[in-house]
Protein backbone atom coordinates (compact mmCIF):
# COMPACT_ATOMS: atom_id res chain seq x y z
CA UNK A 1 0.00 0.00 0.00
CA UNK A 2 1.29 3.16 -1.41
CA UNK A 3 2.48 5.30 2.29
CA UNK A 4 0.42 9.34 1.59
CA UNK A 5 2.47 11.77 3.15
CA UNK A 6 2.01 15.82 3.19
CA UNK A 7 3.08 16.90 0.01
CA UNK A 8 6.28 18.13 1.56
CA UNK A 9 8.83 15.95 2.43
CA UNK A 10 12.22 17.35 4.10
CA UNK A 11 15.37 14.70 3.90
CA UNK A 12 17.97 15.61 6.56
CA UNK A 13 21.79 15.56 7.24
CA UNK A 14 22.19 12.85 3.80
CA UNK A 15 25.07 12.37 1.62
CA UNK A 16 23.58 13.30 -1.13
CA UNK A 17 24.98 11.69 -4.33
CA UNK A 18 23.52 12.64 -7.72
CA UNK A 19 26.43 11.52 -10.06
CA UNK A 20 24.52 12.93 -13.17
CA UNK A 21 25.68 16.68 -11.31
CA UNK A 22 28.06 15.50 -10.13
CA UNK A 23 27.12 16.19 -6.54
CA UNK A 24 28.46 13.82 -3.19
CA UNK A 25 27.72 16.30 -0.15
CA UNK A 26 26.29 16.03 3.05
CA UNK A 27 23.04 17.80 2.88
CA UNK A 28 19.47 18.45 2.88
CA UNK A 29 16.94 18.05 -0.08
CA UNK A 30 13.08 19.54 0.29
CA UNK A 31 10.65 18.04 -1.68
CA UNK A 32 7.70 20.03 -2.71
CA UNK A 33 4.81 19.00 -5.26
CA UNK A 34 6.24 16.27 -6.03
CA UNK A 35 9.34 17.51 -6.82
CA UNK A 36 13.22 18.39 -6.14
CA UNK A 37 12.02 21.96 -4.67
CA UNK A 38 15.56 23.41 -2.67
CA UNK A 39 19.07 21.27 -1.74
CA UNK A 40 21.12 22.87 1.27
CA UNK A 41 22.41 22.75 4.85
CA UNK A 42 20.38 23.54 7.46
CA UNK A 43 16.85 23.55 5.58
CA UNK A 44 14.09 24.43 7.57
CA UNK A 45 9.81 24.25 6.13
CA UNK A 46 6.92 23.17 7.54
CA UNK A 47 6.94 19.60 6.12
CA UNK A 48 4.75 17.24 8.29
CA UNK A 49 7.20 14.38 6.74
CA UNK A 50 10.78 14.11 7.93
CA UNK A 51 13.13 12.06 6.99
CA UNK A 52 16.64 11.82 8.97
CA UNK A 53 19.08 10.72 6.69
CA UNK A 54 22.28 11.16 8.98
CA UNK A 55 24.87 8.35 7.79
CA UNK A 56 22.80 7.70 4.83
CA UNK A 57 22.92 8.12 1.06
CA UNK A 58 20.30 9.83 -0.33
CA UNK A 59 20.05 9.48 -4.36
CA UNK A 60 17.85 9.30 -7.18
CA UNK A 61 16.05 6.55 -7.46
CA UNK A 62 17.35 3.11 -9.31
CA UNK A 63 16.49 2.10 -13.11
CA UNK A 64 16.70 -0.97 -14.31
CA UNK A 65 15.66 -1.64 -18.25
CA UNK A 66 15.48 -5.51 -17.61
CA UNK A 67 13.15 -6.87 -15.82
CA UNK A 68 10.38 -9.58 -16.51
CA UNK A 69 7.12 -9.47 -14.57
CA UNK A 70 5.62 -12.40 -16.13
CA UNK A 71 2.31 -10.09 -17.34
CA UNK A 72 0.09 -10.98 -18.84
CA UNK A 73 0.21 -14.77 -19.00
CA UNK A 74 2.15 -15.83 -16.56
CA UNK A 75 0.54 -14.34 -13.69
CA UNK A 76 1.20 -17.27 -11.13
CA UNK A 77 5.40 -16.40 -11.12
CA UNK A 78 5.21 -12.59 -11.48
CA UNK A 79 2.68 -9.81 -11.86
CA UNK A 80 3.05 -6.09 -12.48
CA UNK A 81 1.86 -5.57 -9.17
CA UNK A 82 3.66 -7.76 -7.59
CA UNK A 83 7.15 -7.09 -9.23
CA UNK A 84 6.22 -3.67 -8.85
CA UNK A 85 6.27 -3.88 -5.19
CA UNK A 86 9.67 -5.95 -5.11
CA UNK A 87 11.30 -3.40 -7.55
CA UNK A 88 10.81 -0.34 -5.17
CA UNK A 89 11.55 -2.11 -1.86
CA UNK A 90 14.92 -2.50 -3.75
CA UNK A 91 15.29 0.89 -4.26
CA UNK A 92 14.08 1.11 -7.69
CA UNK A 93 11.66 3.90 -8.72
CA UNK A 94 11.41 3.09 -12.50
CA UNK A 95 11.50 -0.36 -14.30
CA UNK A 96 11.25 -1.57 -17.99
CA UNK A 97 9.39 -5.04 -18.53
CA UNK A 98 10.65 -7.31 -21.41
CA UNK A 99 7.70 -8.33 -23.92
CA UNK A 100 8.40 -12.16 -23.93
CA UNK A 101 5.20 -12.71 -22.00
CA UNK A 102 2.22 -14.93 -23.12
CA UNK A 103 1.24 -13.37 -25.50
CA UNK A 104 4.03 -11.00 -25.55
CA UNK A 105 4.37 -7.43 -26.08
CA UNK A 106 4.08 -7.36 -29.84
CA UNK A 107 1.49 -4.53 -31.15
CA UNK A 108 0.43 -1.09 -29.12
CA UNK A 109 -2.61 -2.33 -27.21
CA UNK A 110 -0.19 -4.58 -25.61
CA UNK A 111 2.46 -1.78 -24.61
CA UNK A 112 -0.71 0.22 -22.91
CA UNK A 113 -1.78 -2.79 -21.13
CA UNK A 114 1.70 -3.23 -19.35
CA UNK A 115 1.97 0.85 -18.75
CA UNK A 116 -1.97 0.72 -17.28
CA UNK A 117 -1.79 -2.04 -15.03
CA UNK A 118 1.97 0.05 -13.70
CA UNK A 119 -0.20 2.67 -13.06
CA UNK A 120 -2.54 0.56 -11.26
CA UNK A 121 -0.01 -0.84 -9.42
CA UNK A 122 1.21 2.34 -7.92
CA UNK A 123 4.46 1.47 -7.14
CA UNK A 124 7.50 2.11 -9.57
CA UNK A 125 7.22 3.70 -12.73
CA UNK A 126 6.74 0.85 -15.20
CA UNK A 127 7.91 0.91 -18.55
CA UNK A 128 7.99 -1.76 -21.88
CA UNK A 129 10.03 -2.85 -24.81
CA UNK A 130 8.03 -3.85 -27.29
CA UNK A 131 9.26 -7.15 -29.47
CA UNK A 132 10.85 -6.35 -32.44
CA UNK A 133 9.33 -9.84 -34.27
CA UNK A 134 5.29 -10.63 -34.31
CA UNK A 135 5.20 -13.39 -31.80
CA UNK A 136 9.08 -13.42 -30.99
CA UNK A 137 9.30 -15.58 -33.86
CA UNK A 138 12.05 -14.08 -35.89
CA UNK A 139 9.87 -13.93 -39.48
CA UNK A 140 8.36 -10.63 -39.76
CA UNK A 141 8.67 -6.92 -37.89
CA UNK A 142 6.05 -6.39 -35.20
CA UNK A 143 4.29 -3.09 -35.29
CA UNK A 144 7.32 -1.11 -34.25
CA UNK A 145 5.83 2.54 -35.27
CA UNK A 146 2.35 1.75 -33.42
CA UNK A 147 4.30 0.66 -30.48
CA UNK A 148 6.83 3.26 -30.21
CA UNK A 149 3.21 5.56 -30.48
CA UNK A 150 1.56 3.97 -27.33
CA UNK A 151 4.97 4.66 -25.52
CA UNK A 152 7.61 1.97 -26.10
CA UNK A 153 10.99 2.89 -25.31
CA UNK A 154 12.74 0.40 -27.18
CA UNK A 155 12.49 -3.18 -29.15
CA UNK A 156 13.89 -6.52 -28.07
CA UNK A 157 13.04 -10.06 -28.73
CA UNK A 158 14.44 -11.07 -25.12
CA UNK A 159 14.46 -14.44 -24.46
CA UNK A 160 16.15 -15.28 -27.71
CA UNK A 161 18.43 -13.21 -30.21
CA UNK A 162 17.04 -12.38 -33.55
CA UNK A 163 19.03 -14.84 -35.71
CA UNK A 164 18.19 -13.36 -39.24
CA UNK A 165 20.64 -10.65 -40.12
CA UNK A 166 18.28 -8.75 -42.73
CA UNK A 167 15.40 -8.75 -40.56
CA UNK A 168 17.86 -7.49 -37.81
CA UNK A 169 19.00 -4.47 -40.41
CA UNK A 170 15.27 -3.50 -41.45
CA UNK A 171 14.60 -3.44 -37.36
CA UNK A 172 17.60 -1.52 -36.94
CA UNK A 173 16.07 1.18 -40.22
CA UNK A 174 12.53 1.72 -38.30
CA UNK A 175 13.90 1.91 -34.82
CA UNK A 176 15.92 4.59 -35.55
CA UNK A 177 13.11 6.31 -37.45
CA UNK A 178 11.99 6.79 -33.85
CA UNK A 179 14.92 7.48 -32.11
CA UNK A 180 14.29 4.07 -29.73
CA UNK A 181 16.92 1.58 -29.23
CA UNK A 182 17.12 -2.11 -30.07
CA UNK A 183 18.42 -3.99 -27.29
CA UNK A 184 19.57 -7.35 -28.25
CA UNK A 185 19.21 -10.81 -26.31
CA UNK A 186 23.21 -11.80 -27.90
CA UNK A 187 22.69 -16.00 -28.84
CA UNK A 188 23.41 -17.65 -32.18
CA UNK A 189 21.22 -20.77 -32.25
CA UNK A 190 23.28 -22.27 -34.32
CA UNK A 191 26.40 -22.49 -31.71
CA UNK A 192 23.98 -22.73 -28.42
CA UNK A 193 22.06 -25.22 -29.60
CA UNK A 194 20.20 -27.22 -26.14
CA UNK A 195 23.78 -25.78 -24.00
CA UNK A 196 22.21 -25.37 -20.37
CA UNK A 197 25.83 -23.80 -18.81
CA UNK A 198 29.14 -22.91 -20.19
CA UNK A 199 30.90 -24.97 -22.20
CA UNK A 200 34.41 -26.03 -21.05
CA UNK A 201 35.96 -28.43 -18.79
CA UNK A 202 33.28 -27.76 -15.91
CA UNK A 203 30.02 -28.72 -18.19
CA UNK A 204 32.48 -31.78 -19.16
CA UNK A 205 32.41 -33.08 -16.11
CA UNK A 206 29.14 -32.56 -15.15
CA UNK A 207 28.11 -33.89 -18.25
CA UNK A 208 25.93 -30.93 -19.17
CA UNK A 209 25.43 -29.40 -22.32
CA UNK A 210 27.92 -26.35 -23.22
CA UNK A 211 27.06 -22.73 -24.74
CA UNK A 212 30.41 -21.80 -26.45
CA UNK A 213 31.12 -18.22 -25.80
CA UNK A 214 31.26 -17.72 -29.39
CA UNK A 215 27.43 -18.20 -29.32
CA UNK A 216 27.32 -13.99 -27.69
CA UNK A 217 30.22 -12.55 -29.21
CA UNK A 218 29.57 -14.21 -32.96
CA UNK A 219 26.19 -12.11 -32.57
CA UNK A 220 27.13 -9.35 -31.03
CA UNK A 221 29.74 -9.13 -33.49
CA UNK A 222 27.06 -9.22 -36.35
CA UNK A 223 25.21 -6.67 -35.21
CA UNK A 224 27.93 -4.10 -34.12
CA UNK A 225 28.65 -4.18 -38.13
CA UNK A 226 25.11 -3.78 -38.73
CA UNK A 227 24.77 -0.63 -36.44
CA UNK A 228 28.09 0.39 -38.32
CA UNK A 229 25.94 1.20 -41.31
CA UNK A 230 22.75 1.91 -40.12
CA UNK A 231 23.74 4.13 -37.11
CA UNK A 232 20.95 2.96 -35.26
CA UNK A 233 21.30 3.21 -31.18
CA UNK A 234 22.31 -0.59 -29.95
CA UNK A 235 22.08 -2.16 -26.57
CA UNK A 236 23.58 -5.48 -25.75
CA UNK A 237 22.03 -7.26 -22.86
CA UNK A 238 23.42 -9.02 -20.18
CA UNK A 239 26.78 -9.09 -21.63
CA UNK A 240 28.39 -12.16 -19.89
CA UNK A 241 31.96 -12.74 -21.89
CA UNK A 242 35.58 -11.26 -21.43
CA UNK A 243 35.47 -11.53 -25.88
CA UNK A 244 31.70 -9.47 -25.38
CA UNK A 245 33.75 -6.69 -23.64
CA UNK A 246 36.46 -6.49 -25.81
CA UNK A 247 34.05 -5.98 -29.25
CA UNK A 248 32.10 -3.27 -27.17
CA UNK A 249 35.17 -1.47 -26.36
CA UNK A 250 36.11 -1.87 -29.71
CA UNK A 251 33.24 -0.42 -30.95
CA UNK A 252 33.16 2.69 -28.68
CA UNK A 253 36.45 3.53 -29.46
CA UNK A 254 35.09 3.93 -32.79
CA UNK A 255 32.39 6.51 -31.88
CA UNK A 256 29.22 3.48 -32.77
CA UNK A 257 25.87 4.12 -30.34
CA UNK A 258 26.17 0.88 -28.62
CA UNK A 259 25.60 0.40 -25.07
CA UNK A 260 25.32 -2.55 -22.74
CA UNK A 261 24.71 -3.70 -19.48
CA UNK A 262 25.99 -6.32 -16.87
CA UNK A 263 23.99 -8.25 -14.17
CA UNK A 264 24.49 -9.42 -10.60
CA UNK A 265 25.11 -12.80 -11.35
CA UNK A 266 27.49 -12.16 -14.22
CA UNK A 267 29.55 -9.63 -12.16
CA UNK A 268 29.50 -12.13 -8.86
CA UNK A 269 29.22 -16.05 -10.11
CA UNK A 270 31.09 -18.41 -11.96
CA UNK A 271 30.34 -21.82 -13.65
CA UNK A 272 31.25 -23.44 -10.52
CA UNK A 273 28.23 -22.64 -9.01
CA UNK A 274 26.65 -25.10 -11.00
CA UNK A 275 28.44 -27.63 -9.62
CA UNK A 276 25.95 -29.17 -7.17
CA UNK A 277 23.13 -29.05 -10.20
CA UNK A 278 21.14 -26.15 -8.32
CA UNK A 279 19.06 -24.98 -10.73
CA UNK A 280 18.52 -21.27 -9.37
CA UNK A 281 21.91 -20.84 -11.33
CA UNK A 282 20.67 -22.19 -14.11
CA UNK A 283 20.45 -18.84 -16.40
CA UNK A 284 20.78 -17.31 -19.87
CA UNK A 285 23.84 -16.63 -21.06
CA UNK A 286 25.28 -18.74 -18.67
CA UNK A 287 27.37 -18.15 -15.66
CA UNK A 288 31.09 -18.17 -17.01
CA UNK A 289 34.66 -18.14 -15.65
CA UNK A 290 36.74 -16.09 -13.16
CA UNK A 291 38.19 -14.59 -16.11
CA UNK A 292 34.91 -13.60 -17.99
CA UNK A 293 33.97 -11.77 -14.16
CA UNK A 294 37.37 -10.17 -14.27
CA UNK A 295 37.01 -9.15 -17.70
CA UNK A 296 33.41 -7.92 -16.98
CA UNK A 297 34.44 -6.05 -13.53
CA UNK A 298 37.26 -4.18 -15.24
CA UNK A 299 34.58 -3.10 -18.22
CA UNK A 300 32.46 -1.42 -15.18
CA UNK A 301 35.82 0.47 -14.10
CA UNK A 302 36.70 1.97 -17.11
CA UNK A 303 33.23 3.43 -18.17
CA UNK A 304 32.57 0.08 -20.88
CA UNK A 305 29.60 -1.30 -18.96
CA UNK A 306 26.79 1.45 -19.16
CA UNK A 307 24.14 0.15 -17.19
CA UNK A 308 23.75 -2.51 -13.92
CA UNK A 309 20.55 -4.56 -14.97
CA UNK A 310 19.09 -6.86 -12.61
CA UNK A 311 17.17 -9.35 -15.22
CA UNK A 312 14.57 -10.54 -12.56
CA UNK A 313 13.22 -13.47 -13.88
CA UNK A 314 10.62 -15.22 -11.89
CA UNK A 315 9.85 -18.92 -12.13
CA UNK A 316 7.59 -21.44 -10.30
CA UNK A 317 9.29 -23.40 -7.35
CA UNK A 318 7.71 -26.16 -9.20
CA UNK A 319 9.15 -25.52 -12.78
CA UNK A 320 13.06 -25.15 -10.55
CA UNK A 321 12.51 -28.18 -8.97
CA UNK A 322 12.57 -30.00 -12.26
CA UNK A 323 16.40 -31.59 -14.14
CA UNK A 324 18.88 -29.24 -14.88
CA UNK A 325 17.93 -30.02 -18.54
CA UNK A 326 14.36 -28.98 -18.19
CA UNK A 327 14.32 -26.49 -15.41
CA UNK A 328 13.89 -22.96 -17.15
CA UNK A 329 16.54 -20.10 -17.13
CA UNK A 330 16.59 -16.95 -14.97
CA UNK A 331 16.59 -15.87 -11.40
CA UNK A 332 15.19 -12.99 -9.23
CA UNK A 333 17.08 -10.72 -7.36
CA UNK A 334 15.83 -7.01 -7.32
CA UNK A 335 15.09 -6.69 -4.02
CA UNK A 336 18.84 -7.76 -3.61
CA UNK A 337 20.60 -5.82 -5.92
CA UNK A 338 22.24 -3.16 -4.74
CA UNK A 339 24.33 -5.32 -1.75
CA UNK A 340 25.30 -7.32 -4.62
CA UNK A 341 26.38 -4.92 -6.40
CA UNK A 342 28.09 -3.51 -3.85
CA UNK A 343 29.52 -6.51 -2.58
CA UNK A 344 30.90 -7.37 -6.52
CA UNK A 345 32.46 -3.68 -7.21
CA UNK A 346 32.70 -1.34 -4.11
CA UNK A 347 34.09 -3.85 -1.63
CA UNK A 348 36.10 -5.11 -4.65
CA UNK A 349 37.66 -1.65 -5.33
CA UNK A 350 35.96 -1.41 -8.67
CA UNK A 351 34.25 1.92 -8.28
CA UNK A 352 33.03 4.21 -5.62
CA UNK A 353 29.16 4.84 -4.55
CA UNK A 354 28.93 7.59 -7.17
CA UNK A 355 30.21 5.70 -10.31
CA UNK A 356 28.24 2.43 -9.47
CA UNK A 357 25.01 4.77 -9.25
CA UNK A 358 25.80 6.34 -11.91
CA UNK A 359 24.60 2.97 -13.88
CA UNK A 360 21.58 2.77 -12.05
CA UNK A 361 19.88 5.75 -12.52
CA UNK A 362 20.98 8.41 -15.55
CA UNK A 363 22.67 6.11 -17.54
CA UNK A 364 20.43 3.54 -18.03
CA UNK A 365 17.93 6.44 -18.40
CA UNK A 366 19.91 7.82 -21.67
CA UNK A 367 19.25 4.44 -22.99
CA UNK A 368 16.00 4.39 -23.25
CA UNK A 369 15.52 8.75 -23.56
CA UNK A 370 13.67 9.02 -20.12
CA UNK A 371 14.30 12.03 -18.48
CA UNK A 372 15.31 10.84 -14.95
CA UNK A 373 18.17 9.76 -12.82
CA UNK A 374 19.03 13.22 -11.03
CA UNK A 375 17.66 15.43 -8.27
CA UNK A 376 18.82 18.78 -9.30
CA UNK A 377 16.07 21.10 -8.61
CA UNK A 378 13.03 21.13 -10.39
CA UNK A 379 13.56 17.26 -11.21
CA UNK A 380 10.93 15.14 -10.51
CA UNK A 381 11.28 13.71 -7.11
CA UNK A 382 12.72 9.77 -7.68
CA UNK A 383 14.67 9.15 -4.88
CA UNK A 384 16.25 6.33 -2.85
CA UNK A 385 17.54 6.56 1.01
CA UNK A 386 20.44 3.96 1.29
CA UNK A 387 22.20 2.84 4.71
CA UNK A 388 25.19 1.73 3.31
CA UNK A 389 25.97 -0.17 6.29
CA UNK A 390 23.23 -2.10 7.22
CA UNK A 391 23.95 -6.20 7.40
CA UNK A 392 21.14 -8.55 6.73
CA UNK A 393 20.61 -11.91 5.64
CA UNK A 394 18.51 -12.63 2.55
CA UNK A 395 15.74 -14.26 2.76
CA UNK A 396 13.76 -15.15 -0.47
CA UNK A 397 10.37 -16.23 2.03
CA UNK A 398 10.26 -12.30 2.60
CA UNK A 399 10.39 -11.37 -0.26
CA UNK A 400 7.58 -9.19 -2.08
CA UNK A 401 7.97 -10.99 -5.18
CA UNK A 402 5.77 -13.71 -5.87
CA UNK A 403 8.69 -16.27 -6.80
CA UNK A 404 11.24 -17.87 -4.81
CA UNK A 405 14.04 -18.74 -7.45
CA UNK A 406 16.98 -16.68 -5.82
CA UNK A 407 20.50 -18.22 -6.08
CA UNK A 408 21.43 -15.81 -3.20
CA UNK A 409 19.31 -17.22 -0.10
CA UNK A 410 21.09 -17.01 3.11
CA UNK A 411 24.28 -14.51 1.59
CA UNK A 412 24.95 -11.94 4.21
CA UNK A 413 24.32 -8.51 2.73
CA UNK A 414 25.56 -4.74 2.91
CA UNK A 415 23.56 -1.94 2.38
CA UNK A 416 19.76 -1.70 2.51
CA UNK A 417 17.23 0.67 1.06
CA UNK A 418 15.50 2.42 3.51
CA UNK A 419 12.65 4.42 1.43
CA UNK A 420 11.84 4.76 -2.22
CA UNK A 421 10.15 7.73 -3.09
CA UNK A 422 8.20 8.08 -6.08
CA UNK A 423 7.48 11.32 -7.63
CA UNK A 424 7.95 12.80 -4.10
CA UNK A 425 5.62 9.75 -2.34
CA UNK A 426 7.00 7.66 -0.17
CA UNK A 427 6.31 3.97 -1.92
CA UNK A 428 8.72 1.74 0.72
CA UNK A 429 10.02 1.71 3.85
CA UNK A 430 11.77 -0.71 5.48
CA UNK A 431 10.32 -2.24 8.67
CA UNK A 432 12.17 -2.03 11.89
Amino acid sequence: MVKQISKKTLIKNGRLIDPKNKIDQVTDLLVDDFKVAKIGSHLTDSAVHIIDAAGKIVAPGLIDIHVHFREPGDDEEETIASGSAAAVAGGYTSVVCMPNTHPPVDEATAVEYVHRMGRQARKTFVYVMGAITKDRAGQELAEMGLMAEAGAVGFTDDGCGLQDAAMMLLAMKYASMFDLVISQHCEDHSLAKNGVMNAGYKATVLGLPGVDPLAEEMMLWRDIQLVRKTKARYHAQHISTAGSVKIIREAKQQGLPVTCEATPHHLLLTEEAVADYDTNFKVNPPLRTQKDVESLRHAVADGVIDALATDHAPHLQSEKELEFLSAPCGMVGIECALPLYRKALIDTGVCDWSAMLAMLTWRPAEIIKVQKGSLAVGDRADIVVIDPDAQWSIDASQFYSKSRNCPYQGWQAKGKVLYTLVAGEVRFEAKG
